[in-house]
């Protein structure tokens, strides 16, 4: 195996315009500023990836002005050398209080008596210190800059995300014809992980189902063993120079399928294409998951999430996290738009005996969804 080729990072220029984006929303929204702490979203403006502790590493994005980024004093180094945008680094030192380098901003660029959006995952400690300094100062919810912006994908966000997909679905081709039996779970992973890593992408450890195990969404602690005729379920995917895939395939090890593992499977793999089919641009995300779930009812599965039949969503979103917001469930009513990305994976479970879930990711184009992976034509051919 080689490393598939890749596209570059994200530009510094496309996380200027995020920024760039980002105040005029906030303008428009009388938002005095928006508040980021370490993790993905900090990462989509400035190109800072870290990780988060009590220690506070976090931007400040302001309607108007060069942001800030907050750090303490002795990471100055590490982060300005990953800094990709205009902005000034102010430290703190082990003694002093992060809160009120935020909080003296705030007050430089006249905003502390405007309302501060936090970004929807930062810690309520945060909030909670920031409270102490600026008390009078209404704390909001950043979703309609942050995750109004992060759920629209870029081109080049796409074409990354396009990357992690091939990836993964060659680390599975790869994979397939070595499993053996009386492997594990943790053996057949260690296997998708090597050949994930060499292949070009980041992984940190997938999911790897065998026999009754297939029919819990997330597996059981029961150690389980590949046997001839078991359902095996791989649930995996890995990172391209941030951005994430995620795909699942279950097949038949060693033998034939049975009647039952046949109609089962061909069920599932046509709920994907139900998904497909419901998943039209201005449609409330809820539609997808409902499309489903009536067919599934009419096959006499569930009702509703029931079991047998799926007892989770259709599918969630995905870009720089595995799973971000919005989801295709039942009552969603966020439209889909052009540039939003979900995995589709209405698995069907049967307790005490097994499941099948295939899952690939999809983006909404303006003349509807296009599959990052396309799925398996038939359980015969499961990495086809």
């Amino acid at each position: 195996m080689k490393p598939l080729l890749s596209p570059p990072p994200i530009a510094p220029a496309e996380r200027i315009q995020r920024l760039a984006k980002a105040k005029a929303m906030m303008r428009q929204q009388g938002l005095g500023a928006v508040f980021v702490e370490a993790g993905p979203s900090l990462d989509y403006y400035t190109g800072i990836q870290w990780w988060r502790s009590e220690r506070l590493t976090g931007v400040v994005i302001p309607a108007d002005g060069d942001p800030i980024v907050v750090t303490p004093f002795f990471e100055q180094p590490s982060i300005k050398e990953m800094l990709v945008v205009p902005a000034e680094i102010r430290t703190w030192q082990e003694d002093q209080e992060p809160l009120k380098l935020v909080a003296d901003f705030l007050k430089e660029r006249g905003v502390a008596s405007s309302p501060i959006a936090f970004e929807e995952t930062n810690r309520f400690f945060l909030m909670d210190r920031l409270k102490r300094q600026l008390p009078d100062t209404p704390i909001v919810s950043a979703n309609s800059v942050v995750r109004a912006q992060r759920m629209i994908k870029s081109p080049a966000e796409l074409a990354l995300m396009q990357a992690a997909a091939d990836v993964t679905i060659a680390a599975f081709r790869y994979t397939w014809p070595r499993v053996r039996e009386g492997m594990g779970p943790g053996e057949i992973d260690a296997i998708i992980g090597e050949a994930t890593r060499t292949l070009g992408g980041s992984y940190d450890g997938g999911l790897v189902l065998i026999g009754e195990g297939t029919a819990y969404p997330h597996g059981t602690r029961t150690p389980m063993r590949v046997v001839k005729g078991s359902n095996v379920l791989f649930d995996c995917g890995c990172s391209v120079h941030g951005y994430q895939s995620d795909i699942s395939r279950t097949f038949i090890f060693g033998a034939d399928p049975t009647a039952d593992q046949r109609k089962v499977w061909t069920q599932m793999r046509r709920g994907q294409d139900i998904a497909m089919a419901a998943a039209k641009v201005g449609a409330p995300a809820g539609n997808v998951d409902d499309a489903v779930r009536g067919a599934y009812e009419s096959w006499g599965y569930g009702p509703g999430y029931k079991l047998p039949g799926t007892s989770h969503r259709t599918g969630h979103g995905i870009g720089m996290e595995g799973h971000e917001p919005v989801n295709l469930v039942h009552g969603e009513t966020t439209p889909l738009a052009p540039g939003m990305c979900f995995s589709n994976e209405p698995g069907i479970y049967i307790p005490g005996k097994w499941g099948i879930r295939l899952e690939d990711c999809f983006h909404i184009t303006p003349s509807g969804p296009k599959w990052f992976t396309v799925p398996p034509p038939s359980i015969d051919q499961p990495f086809s």
